[in-house]
C-alpha cells in the first residue's frame, strides 16, 4: 500500500488545546490508526497510507472545529469524534479515481456517496444544474468545489456566490452595523466552504480581485456575467421572479448550480418557491440538469441522517 506523508499547519489557537498534554491526544489517534504523526511547533506530520492519512485528516479538522467550544480537547473527545468518523466512513462511497473533484491544501474533494457522483457527473455535463435535497448531503460544498476546480483548470476567470437573505426581510434595518455586516451572516456557510479549499492568503486575494464574489442575490440585478461559475445557494427561497432574474445573468462561457432544500422554504404568505417552479417548467431543456440527493446522500454527523428521518415520517 502506498504510503504518503502529509503535513499541516495549526495556527490560531494554542497546539497544547489540540495535542493535549503530553500529546496525550496524539498517542489517542496513533494507536487507533496505527501511523506516525508528530508535532514540531505549529506543524503536524503525518505519515502512513493514503486513506488512513485522509482519515486522520478528517478527524483533526472535526477536533480543530471543537476547540473554541471546549478550549481543551482530551482523549475521550478524540475517541468520540473517530467514533463519529468511522461510521461514516463505513459507509462511505468508493467512487473511481477519475470522480475526484479537486485537490487541496486540506486533501481531495470527492463524491462521498452514489448520488453525490451522479451530482458531479451532471454538473460537467451540463451548463445548468438544479440539486435538491436535505441538510449534509453536500449541496453547497460540492457546487463550491466544482467551481473552484473550474477556476484553478482556467475555464472560467471568476465564481460568484450568492442567495437570498429571505430571513433578514423586513428586519434586516434593526440588524446592527453597515450593509455588509448585516448581510455576511447570511453568506457564512459559502464563506466557510471556500475557506475549506482555498489557502486563507489565496482566499483574500480572490476577494480583493473580484475573482471570488460572495454577494446577496439582489444584487446580481442587471449583470450579465461571462466566463463564469455562478452558485445559487438556498434556492428555495428565491420568488419566481428572482429565480428568472438570476438565471438570465448567466453569460457566454458560464455555468451554474442552484441548490436547495424544498422542504425548508422560509417565504412569507406560502409563497410558491421559485426554485419548485423552474425544475417544474426547465426540466426538459437540454443543457440543464436536475438532481436530487435524499438521506442516503447524508455525510455529516450520523444523527442528522435520523434526525431527517424522524421528521419525515411525522
Amino acid at each position: 500500500m502506498t504510503k504518503t506523508k502529509r503535513e499541516i499547519i495549526i495556527k490560531g489557537f494554542d497546539p497544547l488545546a489540540l495535542l493535549g498534554v503530553h500529546d496525550e491526544n496524539l498517542k489517542v489517534l496513533r494507536e487507533h490508526f496505527n501511523a506516525q504523526i508528530s508535532a514540531r511547533g505549529e506543524r503536524l506530520i503525518i505519515e502512513g497510507p493514503f486513506e488512513v492519512v485522509e482519515q486522520i485528516q478528517h478527524v483533526l479538522n472535526e477536533l480543530i472545529h471543537l476547540i473554541p467550544r471546549r478550549e481543551q480537547l482530551d482523549p475521550t473527545d478524540v475517541r468520540t469524534v473517530i467514533n463519529m468518523e468511522s461510521e461514516v466512513n463505513e459507509k462511505m462511497y468508493s467512487g473511481p479515481d477519475d470522480a475526484i473533484i479537486l485537490f487541496t491544501h486540506k486533501g481531495i474533494i470527492k463524491p462521498r456517496t452514489a448520488g453525490q457522483e451522479a451530482y458531479y457527473r451532471a454538473s460537467l455535463e451540463n451548463d445548468i444544474t438544479f440539486v435538491t435535497g436535505p441538510a449534509g448531503t453536500g449541496k453547497t460544498y460540492q457546487a463550491v468545489a466544482v467551481a473552484v476546480a473550474a477556476l484553478k483548470n482556467h475555464e472560467i476567470s471568476r465564481i460568484v456566490l450568492t442567495r437570498p437573505a429571505v430571513e433578514a426581510g423586513e428586519r434586516l434595518g434593526f440588524l446592527p452595523g453597515d450593509m455588509k455586516e448585516k448581510i455576511d451572516p447570511y453568506l457564512a456557510p459559502l464563506y466557510d466552504a471556500m475557506r475549506s479549499m482555498v489557502a486563507p492568503e489565496k482566499f483574500k486575494a480572490y476577494l480583493e480581485q473580484h475573482v471570488v464574489e460572495i454577494v446577496p442575490l439582489a444584487f446580481m440585478r442587471g449583470r450579465t456575467l461571462d466566463n463564469a461559475y455562478l452558485i445559487l445557494d438556498e434556492a428555495q427561497n428565491t420568488t419566481d421572479l428572482q429565480m428568472k432574474m438570476f438565471l438570465t445573468r448567466i453569460g457566454v462561457n458560464s455555468k451554474a448550480i442552484i441548490t436547495g432544500d424544498i422542504t425548508q422554504i422560509d417565504l412569507p404568505n406560502n409563497q410558491r418557491s421559485g426554485l419548485c417552479t423552474a425544475i417544474d417548467i426547465l426540466k426538459n431543456i437540454e443543457g440543464i440538469a436536475i438532481c436530487t440527493l435524499d438521506t442516503a446522500d447524508v455525510v455529516r454527523h450520523p444523527l442528522v441522517k435520523k434526525i431527517i428521518d424522524a421528521y419525515s415520517g411525522r
